[in-house]
């Protein structure tokens, strides 16, 4: 499974400096992640899911061992090169949206395809589609501020998903939303996947949408503690 790794952590070890303090947030991280493999990823809060997230998606470099995307080396790529790739090959979903207020649905989703350079009609177009597929045709011109929190969620799925990404790393995508919307957008996350061959990596706290994973991984005090 190594050479099809999409996103493989080899040692990975990450240390940030408070004052004198060094805090060590991750050690020894090992991890391979297929194509288009459902990873859950869960344990207490401070355990470091978030930062291995992070890592793996190119957002900060390891402090120790390395981060290979389709086994190239994120830490040796200058900045520019690296958000080249985040844009090309992954896609990022969070418990808050972070869509962009004063921009409409489908301009939000439209976004990372125009960063990439895409022509503004293709884009849109492109982005009009994937809204529809998450149920949200109807709202192509609607501001977050008149979308619903489970309408915002999706949109944000729909901007994840508009560049057929290798990966999508989600870090709480339903830890916002009331169980009956939280139980919709991980249906959705779900049939995505399965529809594009994305590989899908959730850190989440609730246990009963992690078992419907491939895999499950704990992680305690920076280390994953075996896998599920």
């Amino acid at each position: 499974m190594m050479h099809e790794a999409v996103i493989q952590c080899v040692g990975v070890g990450k240390t940030y400096a408070e004052g004198k303090l060094k805090v060590e947030v991750l050690r020894g991280v090992n991890l391979a992640i297929a194509a288009g493999e459902r990873v859950a990823i869960v344990g207490p809060s401070g355990a470091g899911k978030s930062s291995l997230l992070q890592l793996m998606g190119g957002l900060d470099v390891p402090s120790s061992g390395e981060i290979l995307l389709q086994g190239r080396d994120l830490a040796r790529m200058s900045d520019k090169e690296r958000g080249r790739v985040r844009n090309a090959m992954l896609g990022f979903v969070y418990q808050f949206h972070h869509l962009l207020p004063e921009f409409s649905a489908l301009e939000n989703v439209a976004m990372p395809l125009l960063i990439r350079g895409e022509h503004v009609g293709l884009a849109r177009e492109q982005a009009a589609v994937m809204l529809e597929r998450v149920g949200l045709g109807h709202r192509l011109q609607h501001k977050p501020g008149e979308l619903s929190g489970g309408e915002r969620q999706r949109t944000a799925l729909a901007r994840a998903l508009v560049t057929r990404p290798r990966a999508v790393l989600a870090d709480e995508p339903t830890g916002n939303l009331d169980s009956r919307n939280a139980g919709a957008m991980f249906d959705l996350l779900m049939e995505l996947n399965a529809e594009q061959g994305t590989a899908l990596v959730v850190v989440t706290h609730d246990l009963g949408l992690a078992g419907r994973m491939d895999r499950v991984l704990r992680m305690r005090d920076g280390a994953l503690e075996g896998e599920g």
